[in-house]
């Protein structure tokens, strides 16, 4: 059994649990509400009012079905693949996600060790508790830094010199938060964010009342952000930058047309505008205009290795992966970001044999049906 830290106001307790009992990504949740206070857990696993695309988001994967190949060779899987030319062992990459110190003392720079380890890429939030430099320096791995336009924008061109300087290989454009969605349980919770040490430089808020997390955004992020802005971004590095947060084909083509490297379908998990679609929903008409040009990659809602294949069918290059790797990260540090992938590499690798599928290349659109397809077949 392996010992798990349940944090209960200032004092840390701990217990016992059986680790080798999770059999899916899935109960790593409720480890996570039993480890972290209420603030912190609702936190992570919030989204915006009602939280309908936040359940959407996982339900969508439920309405495609498989259309398994039988009779192929599958004595070897081979799940690697490239995004932007490195090399990962599985499309399945980690999201950025912030405040990690919340879920464990030594944050990020924990989730980035249990990346290398995996042999994938972690997009690093800007607003991570570490600094980008302390993540870049505790192990040798492939990381994109995911970075906001502020009002400031000197703070924002900073911030990009310093991912340049400790080895980040892309800039990853979150574009989806002129304001902060309204995130209600923050709002009860008061939730003040801690220091963001990649930003001393801006206007510190503390606020009397409401969510601090909202407070900050709507003091620092540059609303008056649009499509012109990419220019200045692209002006100021020399590093591929991805555009997260598209949800629609005409975004998609301005995207391209813009001359990114590359696009992230994402609804922010949800936590921005409430009923927009799960991403899986739209995922196939963005590839559709981005027709091969630059790569797309799935954020939101994935949860099995099932949902990794469905992604890649309707034309993903990888997923990203948010929530789990924190619930990971607060049940068992490392260990249990380690574990979080590694379930997920390995049903996805199961998806591959039963599909029929030895090799990324061989997964196809033929390879599912989606709810439309087979509504339509039965008219």
């Amino acid at each position: 059994m392996d010992t798990l830290v349940l944090r209960t106001g200032p004092c840390l307790v701990n217990i016992k649990i059986e680790m080798d009992q999770i059999v899916n990504v899935n109960e790593f949740q409720e480890l996570a509400r039993q480890a972290l206070p209420k603030m912190y857990y609702d936190y992570y696993s919030g989204a915006a009012e009602d939280k309908h695309t936040l359940k959407e988001n996982v339900e969508a994967f439920s309405r495609i079905m498989f259309r398994p190949r039988v009779l192929v060779d599958v004595s070897k899987i081979d799940m690697s693949t490239r995004i932007l030319g490195y090399p990962i062992s599985a499309p399945i990459m980690i999201a950025p996600t912030g405040n990690h110190m919340l879920a464990h003392p030594q944050g990020e720079t924990v989730t980035a060790k249990a990346a290398a380890a995996c042999n994938t890429i972690m997009i690093v939030s800007c607003m991570s508790s570490c600094t980008l430099e302390e993540v870049a320096s505790s192990c040798n791995a492939v990381r994109f830094l995911q970075i906001y336009v502020f009002e400031r924008r000197d703070v924002t061109a900073q911030v990009v010199k310093r991912a340049e300087k400790a080895g980040y290989k892309a800039i990853v454009l979150t574009v989806d938060v002129p304001k902060l969605g309204r995130r209600e349980a923050d709002i009860q919770n008061k939730m003040i964010p801690p220091k963001l040490r990649n930003f001393e430089g801006l206007t510190e808020v503390q606020p009397s009342e409401g969510s601090g997390v909202e407070a900050f955004a709507s003091r620092a992020l540059d609303a008056s952000l649009n499509w012109k802005d990419i220019e200045w971004l692209r002006s100021i590095t020399k590093l591929p930058i991805l555009i997260k947060g598209i949800l629609t084909p005409e975004d998609a083509l301005k995207a391209v047309e813009a001359g990114v490297d590359g696009i992230v379908v994402s609804n922010h998990g949800g936590r921005q505008l409430d009923y927009s679609p799960a991403t899986i929903t739209v995922l196939e008409e963005v590839v559709h205009v981005v027709k091969g040009r630059i790569p797309v990659l799935l954020d939101g809602g994935v949860r099995r290795g099932t949902d990794v294949f469905k992604a890649l069918a309707l034309g993903a290059q990888a997923v990203l992966i948010g929530r789990p790797i924190v619930y990971g990260l607060a049940a068992k540090g490392e260990d249990g970001v380690k574990k979080v992938i590694e379930m997920l590499k390995n049903e996805f690798e199961l998806t591959m044999a039963l599909s029929g599928c030895p090799t990324i290349g061989d997964i196809t659109r033929n390879h599912v049906r989606t709810e439309d397809e087979r509504l339509k077949s039965n008219l």
